[in-house]
């Protein structure tokens, strides 16, 4: 169904500092890329915030009818220990302390990540890369680059020559940086380096002898730099130009912005036209980080072992918290504040428990069209998710007041009502009614228990018993159903 055409999102675009009526490139298509974890340890919770983010603008824009390529990578090599071109490898410095293989690292960190994903509902990117499998192509646009005059070879390695780049265009476009100002507040080159200027990036690094993640290039045996490898993957699977570009706030400088240098450079295109960032999730607060130790991982909060939560929260719990703020505020973890979003998300759930029990009623006090409408209103400004779990709550209250006698929906408003409020909570939001989750499966058993002990008594001859159980089960809305295979049930 082609909502979209009904719907027109506004997204705030990091480039401009402002809000735009989102256009797709091409009409019911979009391309978006989102830069995904260096797989060298656990994702954090403030890591998941982000890619929560981006999995509801998926999800919706899914909703609205649009085919979306989602792309999300895997960084697994080239991202050093600090944004200047110094110190090792994140995950070759862990396979060397660990003594086991840099893809032993990244194996087991990617597998954490896709479980931690799987665990809070994520649905998976359309195409998920990695740096390591796109090395030719990373050496390909180096070439380029090299060859359009704005990249240089020293000793084995690579840089960009982000002057001779801003001479005619304007490297901080993104973070609104001025090079002057990075030149004023950079320290003098130690003469140590190879970089003609310190704001220069690396576009490949040799390797020395320690170096264990390397491969042969025209320059030397060594790596890609961090920021290349999102130009070439995202340039790869979305095109010279794509819709949005996503990502944590702390990666608009220098990685997001050295990614537009480099990609139009090549291109001569402006890569990108949505450039979408989320802000920080705040613990103790300070900002969620593992550089500092100041973290909780997302299985942790699960299984309530730490040492910050007074108990265990279900996954739908926290990610109703993440959304009840919106992703460009700061958001501050707590248990006082998941304590108070279970409560919340308790009511929500027990109103949709309650809505499957409601009838029908001749008249309609309640404008369900209206508030449908205002659901989509809150999305579509810039993805509001408080302002559509505020409207959520709205319908609480009907659902509340349609329980006391005191409001009613005709058969058409009734089942538009369900219908809009599954769509939104759990199609768009990514909630799960564990509860409800549980009680069905406590329900299965049930019945397939009363399904062996109904076939014990048919193979006794005990008709009057096997009747009586298929009855009481139509009572109760359970339709048996007998057949070459064995009985299967419906529950109506």
């Amino acid at each position: 169904m082609e909502r979209y055409k009904e719907n027109q999102i506004k997204v705030y675009n990091s480039l401009s500092k402002k809000k735009e009526n989102f256009k797709p490139i091409t009409e019911g298509y979009v391309g978006m890329y989102v830069c995904g974890p260096t797989v060298y340890s656990n994702a954090h919770l403030g890591n998941v915030r982000t890619f929560m983010f981006f999995d509801i603008v998926y999800r919706y824009l899914l909703h609205l009818g649009y085919k979306v390529r989602y792309v999300r990578n895997i960084t697994d090599a080239g991202h050093l220990e600090n944004d200047a071109d110094e110190g090792e490898d994140r995950i070759a410095k862990k396979a060397r302390i660990e003594k086991i293989e840099p893809m032993e690292v990244v194996q087991r960190y990617t597998v954490d990540f896709h479980n931690v994903l799987k665990n809070y509902n994520f649905l998976p990117p359309s195409i998920e890369p990695t740096a390591t499998g796109h090395i030719v192509e990373q050496i390909e646009m180096i070439k380029e680059i090299i060859a359009k005059g704005f990249a240089y070879e020293v000793n084995g390695s690579v840089y960009f020559d982000v002057l001779e780049y801003n001479k005619n265009e304007h490297y901080g476009i993104l973070s609104g940086r001025k090079v002057e100002d990075l030149i004023h507040n950079t320290r003098t080159l130690d003469g140590q380096s190879d970089k003609k200027n310190p704001q220069d990036f690396a576009l490949w690094k040799k390797a020395d002898e320690r170096h264990i993640m390397r491969w042969p290039s025209p320059w030397s045996d060594g790596f890609p730099g961090w920021h290349l490898e999102c130009s070439v993957m995202s340039t790869k699977y979305l095109g010279e130009q794509f819709d949005i570009h996503g990502g944590g706030m702390d990666l608009k400088f220098p990685h997001h912005e050295c990614e537009i240098a480099q990609s139009k450079t090549c291109s001569g295109k402006t890569p990108v036209n949505y450039w979408m960032h989320t802000n920080m999730l705040l613990l103790n607060s300070q900002k969620m980080a593992k550089s500092t130790g100041n973290f909780i991982l997302p299985n942790e909060i699960l299984s309530g072992e730490n040492d910050i939560l007074p108990k265990a929260f279900t996954a739908s719990v926290v990610r109703f918290f993440n959304l009840q703020a919106n992703y460009r505020s700061i958001l501050d973890f707590s248990g006082e504040a998941l304590e108070a979003s279970e409560k919340g998300h308790t009511k929500l759930m027990e109103a949709l428990n309650l809505l499957d029990k409601i009838e029908s009623d001749k008249t309609s006090t309640f404008n369900v069209q209206e508030w449908e409408n205002s659901c989509y209103d809150a999305m579509n400004d810039d993805f509001n998710t408080p302002i559509l779990i505020a409207n959520l709550f709205e319908a609480v209250k009907v659902i509340n007041h349609i329980r006391e006698q005191n409001a009613s929906l005709t058969a058409p408003d009734l089942l538009a009502f369900k219908k809009a409020l599954n769509s939104f909570v759990f199609d768009v939001l990514g909630l799960t009614n564990e509860n409800h989750q549980a009680n069905s499966e406590k329900i299965n058993g049930v019945v397939e228990l009363l399904i062996k002990l109904r076939k014990e008594a048919r193979e006794n001859k005990d008709w009057a018993l096997s009747d009586q159980i298929r009855d009481e089960l139509i009572v109760l809305g359970i339709q048996l159903k007998d057949g070459k295979e064995g009985t299967t049930f419906s529950v109506n």
